[in-house]
């Protein structure tokens, strides 16, 4: 195990929810300001957003003041099944949060590259800054799944967006797992700038990749991680045999 990364395990894919459900409350309950929070795609984190428009976490949220991000999207219209924030906005955004405070990549534009220089600015705006500083974090929690072959929001091995430092959000023309749709990303100095980057793991699909993540594989899902805390969340199926904590 990477010395800046914790390894927490839990039982299953509901234990995986709800221990995450409480590590965000627990960010967001600890800045009385304005709480950022970092949301992902993909199927990893479903669960956990449905269970926070549950009675029993809708309420501990006090959503008029926490603001929801995401680290990429598929360059693809809301109305398409594919596009990210379309996904976190049915599983929760739409019941609870404030419109307003739903800060979405805006796939309407006409490239990537341009949807990626709007969503900069919009950071930017929020931030207060278009230079980030380590004592002053953009995010409280930044979530983040992992692809097959290792990528984090749609930074893809071997692909140029990895390397950029200059710019907040890249547009990525092709992707190399499936979707293959174009994609906007937010690039690696924002996503590192959080209190907590917390990695959601769960079943048995996830156990090849963890295994090369934790064998110390140069992947972008070795190459992420939070100016404050990494945590990996796993739950029993994902972890390769003989990597239980």
């Amino acid at each position: 195990m990477a010395e800046h990364r914790t390894i927490i395990e839990v039982s299953d894919a509901a234990a995986l929810a709800a221990a995450a459900a409480e590590r965000l409350i627990k960010r967001i309950d600890a800045n009385p300001d304005r709480p950022a929070i970092c949301l992902t795609g993909g199927s990893s984190p479903k669960r956990l957003y449905e269970l926070l428009a549950t009675d029993a976490y809708r309420k501990r949220v006090p959503w008029e003041r926490v603001h929801w991000f995401i680290g990429d999207d598929r360059f693809v219209p809301e109305s398409d099944a594919l596009n990210n924030m379309a996904m976190a906005k049915g599983a929760f955004l739409d019941a609870c949060a404030p419109a307003a405070n739903v800060h979405a990549i805006n796939t309407d534009a006409a490239k990537p590259d341009e949807a990626a220089a709007l969503y900069a600015r919009e950071l930017q705006a929020f931030y207060g800054s278009d230079k980030l500083d380590p004592a002053k974090p953009l995010f409280d929690l930044v979530l983040l799944g992992v692809g097959p072959d290792g990528h984090v929001a749609s930074l893809f091995p071997g692909y140029p967006g990895i390397e950029v430092k200059d710019r907040w959000v890249v547009g990525v023309p092709e992707a190399h797992v499936k979707p293959f749709v174009p994609r906007v990303s937010l690039t690696l100095p924002p996503l590192a700038s959080c209190h907590e980057m917390l990695f959601l793991m769960s079943g048995e699909d996830k156990r090849a990749i963890l295994g090369r993540v934790l064998a110390g594989e140069d992947l972008p899902a070795n190459r992420a991680r939070s100016h404050g805390e990494t945590i990996w969340l796993c739950d029993r199926a994902a972890l390769p045999e003989g990597d239980s904590v």
